[in-house]
């Protein structure tokens, strides 16, 4: 009886613990029973974005993922021509891990016994190579395992659980606590990755970090250039990059996480104002790369809000990130220091500046920054709601003391970001503090 008694209070946890088990009917990934009445109906109503997917496919157009257009069209529109030939190339040519697991999923009835053991070959000799834990690498691993549920159950689970245990539990959200950009801001296969879990686990990965993923859609905000880039087939946003020439690729996918993110979660309101952000149709992506996302994730019938309404400074303390913007217009300054970078755009292009180099100070709209350079006395001009200094020692404490002022101490945060009080002017002078003594 002590035994027992012993033992009951820890059944309820074992009980709750997730046996990672897939149970869901195919189709498992990304098309869920909701997400692909919607697909059909556009077809149904012939919307623009079907549209530009039918011409591509039925014109044979070089498709740069053909595993994924072909198998997404199929499975939208019944055509099983374009299902076959989805499936020939993920057992020939086909070497994408994620394209492999989304032709599994999504094009199983069409394929034969010799067809379904060819691909589970090759899809479980994926998840039994070493896994090299980049976010996109375990999303694929993730969609193979779901893919391989009914096939390989004992190995499915073993995997879904290493990646939501040790690889993200372990490894990224204690990276996130400790202020360590680890996700940087390619965040597409992340979210694929979530819907994923989401859809055939019942596992919401945010809930380990949700004060990093409630500020995430307004930060996907800041971090696009101001300007549009015309491109040949529509106008692009073009999202922060330490590169001078724009990729096109890296801007699809980036409007393809905002579409998949607004899907996760489309009541919340900074996804709202995503959404908002998002439905304008200069930007909708008709290159054959992104059109296949495009039509997957758009939802033209959910109601956004208006970004103009959303502050012009983005100020994150934890990360040491600052981004500014003189208005939400095409032509508006923008400015961005992160991970020791420090970028103006202006004038239609992004300039990268020396932090180290440059001394004056940089409006946007009414927020001033500073780049301090190793100075130890600034003037701080009339005129500026709000100042930044920017460039100093990571979460050091500093001695500052303004003209007609006492001196205080204050910290930078993992940036080396310093915000001054408003209504600082005049004469600043700052050093480093000295370490409180032992």
């Amino acid at each position: 009886m002590v035994l027992a008694s012993l033992a009951c209070p820890a059944s309820p946890a074992r009980q709750d613990e997730p046996d990672y088990q897939v149970g869901t009917a195919p189709p498992r990934l990304l098309l869920r029973p909701h997400r692909l009445r919607l697909l059909q109906r556009e077809r149904s109503r012939q919307s623009m974005r079907w549209e530009q997917l039918h011409a591509l496919v039925e014109g044979r157009a070089i498709l740069p993922e053909p595993g994924f257009t072909l198998a997404l069209y199929y499975r939208v529109s019944g055509d099983a021509h374009a299902g076959r030939q989805a499936v020939g190339w993920a057992l020939s040519a086909g070497g994408d891990l994620r394209q492999l697991a989304l032709v599994m999923d999504w094009c199983a009835p069409l394929m034969n016994e010799a067809q379904i053991r060819a691909l589970v070959t090759r899809l479980e000799a994926a998840l039994t190579a070493p896994a090299r834990d980049s976010v996109a690498e375990t999303r694929s691993r993730v969609l193979a395992a779901i893919a391989l549920a009914d096939h390989r159950p004992h190995r499915s689970a073993a995997e879904l659980k290493r990646v939501v245990e040790e690889w993200w539990k372990g490894k990224i959200v204690s990276a996130l606590a400790l202020g360590k950009p680890i996700l940087r801001r390619d965040h597409y296969p992340l979210i694929e990755l979530f819907h994923a879990l989401r859809d055939n686990l019942d596992i919401d990965l945010r809930e380990d970090a949700r004060w990093y993923f409630k500020d995430l859609p307004i930060y996907r905000l800041v971090t696009y250039y101001p300007a549009a880039y015309p491109g040949a087939e529509n106008d692009y946003r073009i999202p922060v990059s330490p590169e001078a020439e724009p990729d096109l690729i890296a801007s699809m996918l980036s409007r393809a996480a905002d579409m998949a993110m607004v899907a996760y979660e489309p009541n919340a309101q900074e996804t709202q104002f995503l959404q908002g952000w998002l439905m304008q149709d200069r930007y909708l992506m008709r290159h054959p790369f992104g059109i296949p996302y495009e039509f997957l994730w758009a939802n033209p019938y959910h109601p956004g809000l208006t970004y103009h309404s959303l502050p012009l400074t983005y100020h994150d303390p934890r990360f040491g990130w600052l981004f500014l913007r003189s208005s939400w217009d095409d032509d508006a300054t923008w400015l961005g220091w992160f991970e020791g970078t420090l970028q103006v755009f202006r004038d239609g292009e992004p300039r990268r500046l020396r932090a180290d180099k440059s001394a004056e100070p940089l409006p946007v709209g009414e927020t001033l920054v500073i780049p301090v350079a190793g100075r130890t006395r600034l003037e701080i001009p009339e005129g500026a709601r709000r100042v930044f200094l920017v460039g100093l020692k990571p979460d050091q404490a500093y001695e500052i003391e303004a003209d007609d002022e006492e001196m205080r101490e204050e910290r930078t945060d993992k940036g080396g970001i310093l915000p001054l009080p408003p209504g600082t002017r005049g004469g600043l002078r700052l050093r480093p503090a000295a370490p409180p003594a032992r």
